[in-house]
């Protein structure tokens, strides 16, 4: 009985530890909004939607280079960096769910907000900040046309030209095209960015209308430039949250390089189609080449500044005198939504990432969703989710309970065995076990069905944490975000006290330590539950009041099975 207590006990401090990790990530990560918010208001708030909001890109950005290419580069008529002011070179374009802005030197996107996804649940709150350039931050998608005939490289980009500077996705209109156009000599590049309504996905496409007499040739590049700016150090033995590039390898479907990996050595890989993506809790941005093309993937850190570069290179290809020819990638810059990311290229729904459990949380968030689907509330989904994974787990727990239950009505007679041998602990163990032969109770029966659940229940954390659907998502009454704590800290404690009763529906521990710790557990977690996402102390709270409910039933059912025998 002591070993199996030790287990019990033992198997719950390391699910308690989990989750503290899980804590103080979740908390460094609330921290680090909380700063960019501040950060936002003062240098680009979004409400004020004027080009003046945003430092532009400088001119010398460091462009990649084709290491294919050993021709000399043509001399490209770009415009001086101080040619135009900042606020005529920025362009507005606004749709349903993107509220994006244009710097037309180069044709770069430098500000990416998102009016569906809110900085804070509050009323008057702004939408979310994705890509910003201010003063004290980087975060930008450039792209370009590089190589022999290419208009961007070390020297300067193109200064594109536009009809006007404000663009917005009419009421009957599906799609939303910006079109910029830049002259070099009989050549005319215009850089198009089509939007489509309900979606986070923009395709960029270079048009090269050649008007001369000799072929042009030059390759699209598209990369991302930011600083490391990642979430502080957690004070505690957790993790912040994973921000950082990713993406797909000849090697691995899903690799992740962060800023230190960069800054200590560059990467580089080819491969046909493939993606390249920064990711931060519950948001991403990447950038999607031609998935027809063999690729040239670069991460590495520009020079010796707290600036990185990932992204990609295409093979050049020549337009022929008198013909058009067109060079194209997407860019998406949105939530983390996996069956979004999955349509847009393969592996792509990867950067939902569910850790080494994948396995186990894709099954149960596809339940969760189709529940969601079916009643439009994420926290009745989540009570239902949890009915029927303890559906699922009813035999097995009814084992564990049975056991537990006779374990409880053996205590008298254990604590008479301890009375007698107590100073001979083999003795003690030997009559122990002939007692649990007797009455044929396996000591093992209580505590290997509840080890075998915990592997789900670390899955469906994942789930819930990772999953952006949950963010700002409203239960009922005073929850009305179940990605952050219960402000009324109401759920947190209705757990600790679920956790109490089924405390006293198990047999006390003879051993008078394992007895403290075992009624420290529902106190410790109710404390640190008071800081969890509600969609998680929600689950935990339904699964304890749905185990109470089985348990009391079955140890209902032994004694009164143990009354009709004596």
């Amino acid at each position: 009985m002591d070993w199996q207590r030790s287990l019990l006990i033992a198997g719950m401090l390391v699910v308690l530890y989990l989750l503290f990790l899980e804590w103080d990530t979740f908390q460094s990560s609330q921290q680090e909004n909380q700063s960019a918010v501040s950060e936002e208001t003062v240098l680009a708030p979004e409400t004020a939607q004027t080009p003046s909001d945003v430092t532009p890109a400088s001119a010398d950005n460091e462009i990649p280079a084709l290491q294919s290419d050993t021709s000399p580069v043509t001399s490209t008529p770009v415009e001086s960096a101080t040619s135009e002011t900042t606020t005529d070179r920025l362009l507005s374009v606004s749709t349903d769910v993107l509220n994006v802005l244009i710097d037309t030197r180069g044709g770069d996107i430098v500000r990416v907000a998102l009016p569906e996804h809110l900085t804070e649940l509050e009323e008057d709150s702004s939408p979310f900040v994705l890509l910003n350039q201010t003063a004290s931050t980087t975060y930008i998608a450039q792209s370009g046309l590089i190589g022999v005939d290419g208009t961007d490289n070390t020297e300067g980009r193109p200064l594109f030209k536009a009809a006007k500077n404000d663009y917005q996705l009419a009421g009957d209109a599906d799609q939303l095209q910006v079109d910029m156009v830049f002259q070099q000599n009989d050549v005319t590049i215009t850089k198009r960015f089509t939007f489509s309504r309900g979606d986070h996905l923009i395709r960029v496409s270079y048009l090269v209308d050649n008007r001369g007499t000799d072929n042009w040739k030059a390759g699209l590049f598209g990369q991302i430039k930011r600083d490391s700016h990642e979430p502080q150090v957690a004070t505690g033995m957790g993790m912040n949250p994973y921000v950082g590039a990713a993406l797909r390898t000849t090697e691995e479907n899903y690799k992740k390089l962060d800023f230190g990996d960069l800054a200590e050595k560059p990467f580089k890989d080819s491969l046909t189609g493939g993606w390249v993506a920064m990711i931060q809790h519950y948001f991403i941005s990447a950038w999607i080449p031609d998935q027809s093309t063999t690729n040239t993937f670069s991460l590495r850190q520009l020079g010796n500044q707290d600036l990185y570069a990932i992204g990609f290179t295409s093979p050049q290809k020549s337009v022929e005198p008198g013909t058009t020819g067109e060079f194209k990638a997407e860019f998406y810059a949105g939530p983390k939504d996996q069956y979004r990311l999955e349509k847009i290229s393969p592996y792509l729904d990867l950067t939902v990432d569910y850790g080494w459990l994948w396995w186990v949380s894709k099954p149960l968030f596809w339940v969760l969703y189709q529940l969601h689907e079916l009643i439009g509330n994420w926290g009745w989904s989540i009570i239902l989710l949890t009915i029927f994974i303890k559906a699922a787990f009813y035999k097995l727990s009814a084992t564990s309970y049975r056991s537990m239950a006779n374990m409880r009505r053996l205590q008298p007679e254990m604590m008479r065995l301890k009375d007698l041998y107590g100073d001979d602990r083999q003795k003690l163990s030997q009559e122990t076990m002939n007692l649990y032969k007797r009455e044929k109770v396996n000591p093992m029966g209580g505590c290997l069905p509840i080890l075998v659940q915990m592997p789900v229940f670390i899955a469906l954390y994942w789930v819930l944490f990772e999953s952006v659907e949950l963010r700002h998502a409203p239960w009922i009454l005073w929850i009305q975000d179940l990605s952050v704590k219960d402000p009324l800290f109401i759920l947190p404690l209705l757990m600790g006290a679920s956790m109490f009763i089924q405390q006293k529906l198990n047999p006390t521990p003879p051993d008078p330590t394992q007895a403290k710790i075992m009624q420290m557990m529902p106190i410790a977690f109710t404390f640190f539950f008071m800081f969890f996402p509600a969609g998680l102390v929600l689950y935990w709270t339904v699964n304890n009041l749905l185990s109470i409910l089985q348990q009391w039933m079955i140890t209902r059912q032994i004694e009164a099975t143990s009354a009709k025998k004596k």
